[in-house]
Protein backbone atom coordinates (compact mmCIF):
# COMPACT_ATOMS: atom_id res chain seq x y z
CA UNK A 1 0.00 0.00 0.00
CA UNK A 2 1.35 3.41 -0.96
CA UNK A 3 1.69 5.95 1.81
CA UNK A 4 1.77 9.70 1.37
CA UNK A 5 3.37 11.75 4.10
CA UNK A 6 2.81 15.50 4.29
CA UNK A 7 5.00 17.93 6.18
CA UNK A 8 5.65 21.65 6.44
CA UNK A 9 2.42 22.87 7.95
CA UNK A 10 2.42 25.40 10.75
CA UNK A 11 1.27 28.82 11.87
CA UNK A 12 2.26 32.04 10.17
CA UNK A 13 0.97 35.56 9.96
CA UNK A 14 -1.01 36.83 7.02
CA UNK A 15 1.25 37.76 4.16
CA UNK A 16 3.76 35.10 5.08
CA UNK A 17 4.84 31.97 3.24
CA UNK A 18 4.98 28.24 3.82
CA UNK A 19 6.14 25.29 1.76
CA UNK A 20 4.40 21.96 2.15
CA UNK A 21 5.99 18.69 1.10
CA UNK A 22 4.42 15.33 0.30
CA UNK A 23 6.59 12.26 -0.06
CA UNK A 24 5.29 8.99 -1.46
CA UNK A 25 6.56 5.66 -0.18
CA UNK A 26 6.49 4.42 -3.79
CA UNK A 27 5.18 5.34 -7.19
CA UNK A 28 2.52 3.22 -8.83
CA UNK A 29 1.02 3.30 -12.31
CA UNK A 30 -2.13 4.88 -10.90
CA UNK A 31 -0.31 7.92 -9.54
CA UNK A 32 -0.02 9.99 -12.70
CA UNK A 33 -1.68 12.91 -10.97
CA UNK A 34 -0.69 14.28 -7.58
CA UNK A 35 -1.82 17.32 -5.75
CA UNK A 36 -3.10 19.17 -2.76
CA UNK A 37 -6.53 19.57 -1.26
CA UNK A 38 -7.59 21.39 1.86
CA UNK A 39 -10.44 21.34 4.31
CA UNK A 40 -11.25 24.10 6.75
CA UNK A 41 -13.37 23.43 9.84
CA UNK A 42 -17.03 23.25 8.92
CA UNK A 43 -16.33 23.44 5.20
CA UNK A 44 -16.12 20.98 2.36
CA UNK A 45 -12.84 19.76 1.02
CA UNK A 46 -11.59 21.78 -1.92
CA UNK A 47 -8.90 21.21 -4.50
CA UNK A 48 -5.91 23.55 -4.33
CA UNK A 49 -3.48 22.46 -7.04
CA UNK A 50 -2.47 19.37 -8.98
CA UNK A 51 0.39 18.31 -11.21
CA UNK A 52 0.70 15.63 -13.86
CA UNK A 53 3.91 13.84 -12.95
CA UNK A 54 4.93 12.98 -16.51
CA UNK A 55 4.48 16.42 -18.07
CA UNK A 56 4.56 18.73 -15.03
CA UNK A 57 1.30 20.25 -16.26
CA UNK A 58 -0.32 22.08 -13.38
CA UNK A 59 -3.79 23.27 -12.47
CA UNK A 60 -4.80 25.64 -9.71
CA UNK A 61 -7.93 26.70 -7.94
CA UNK A 62 -8.86 30.25 -8.77
CA UNK A 63 -8.48 31.49 -5.22
CA UNK A 64 -4.80 30.41 -5.03
CA UNK A 65 -3.72 31.11 -8.61
CA UNK A 66 -0.73 33.42 -8.58
CA UNK A 67 -0.02 32.83 -4.89
CA UNK A 68 0.61 29.09 -4.70
CA UNK A 69 3.00 27.00 -6.79
CA UNK A 70 2.98 23.22 -7.06
CA UNK A 71 6.16 21.45 -8.11
CA UNK A 72 7.73 18.02 -8.00
CA UNK A 73 10.96 16.16 -7.57
CA UNK A 74 10.36 12.68 -8.95
CA UNK A 75 13.75 11.43 -7.80
CA UNK A 76 12.67 12.16 -4.24
CA UNK A 77 9.09 10.97 -4.86
CA UNK A 78 8.02 14.33 -3.50
CA UNK A 79 5.69 17.13 -4.49
CA UNK A 80 5.70 20.58 -2.99
CA UNK A 81 3.27 23.41 -2.49
CA UNK A 82 4.85 26.79 -2.12
CA UNK A 83 2.31 29.16 -0.58
CA UNK A 84 2.94 32.90 -0.68
CA UNK A 85 0.87 35.88 0.40
CA UNK A 86 -1.06 33.70 2.78
CA UNK A 87 -4.47 34.87 3.98
CA UNK A 88 -6.53 33.85 7.02
CA UNK A 89 -8.94 32.10 4.64
CA UNK A 90 -6.11 29.73 3.67
CA UNK A 91 -6.33 28.22 7.15
CA UNK A 92 -7.13 24.53 6.77
CA UNK A 93 -5.73 21.05 6.96
CA UNK A 94 -3.90 20.38 3.72
CA UNK A 95 -3.96 16.91 2.24
CA UNK A 96 -1.81 15.35 -0.43
CA UNK A 97 -3.35 12.83 -2.78
CA UNK A 98 -2.49 10.81 -5.86
CA UNK A 99 -4.51 9.15 -8.57
CA UNK A 100 -4.48 8.01 -12.17
CA UNK A 101 -5.82 11.23 -13.66
CA UNK A 102 -6.37 14.84 -12.73
CA UNK A 103 -9.80 14.79 -14.39
CA UNK A 104 -12.30 16.04 -11.85
CA UNK A 105 -9.49 16.96 -9.53
CA UNK A 106 -11.16 19.92 -7.85
CA UNK A 107 -13.61 17.65 -6.06
CA UNK A 108 -11.00 15.03 -5.35
CA UNK A 109 -12.47 12.49 -7.75
CA UNK A 110 -10.26 9.64 -8.83
CA UNK A 111 -7.64 10.02 -6.14
CA UNK A 112 -6.61 6.60 -4.93
CA UNK A 113 -4.20 7.56 -2.18
CA UNK A 114 -4.50 10.22 0.51
CA UNK A 115 -2.17 11.47 3.18
CA UNK A 116 -3.27 12.19 6.72
CA UNK A 117 -2.94 15.95 6.35
CA UNK A 118 -0.87 18.78 7.76
CA UNK A 119 -2.50 21.79 9.46
CA UNK A 120 -1.92 25.34 8.30
CA UNK A 121 -3.05 28.31 10.39
CA UNK A 122 -2.85 31.88 9.17
CA UNK A 123 -3.35 34.66 11.67
CA UNK A 124 -3.86 38.38 11.22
Amino acid sequence: QVQLMESGGGSVQAGGSLTLSCTASAFRFNMACMGWWRQAPGKQREGVAVIYRSTSTTYYAGNVQGRFTISQDNAKKTIYLRMNSLKPEDTATYYCAAGGSCHGWAAGYGMDYWGSGTPVTISL
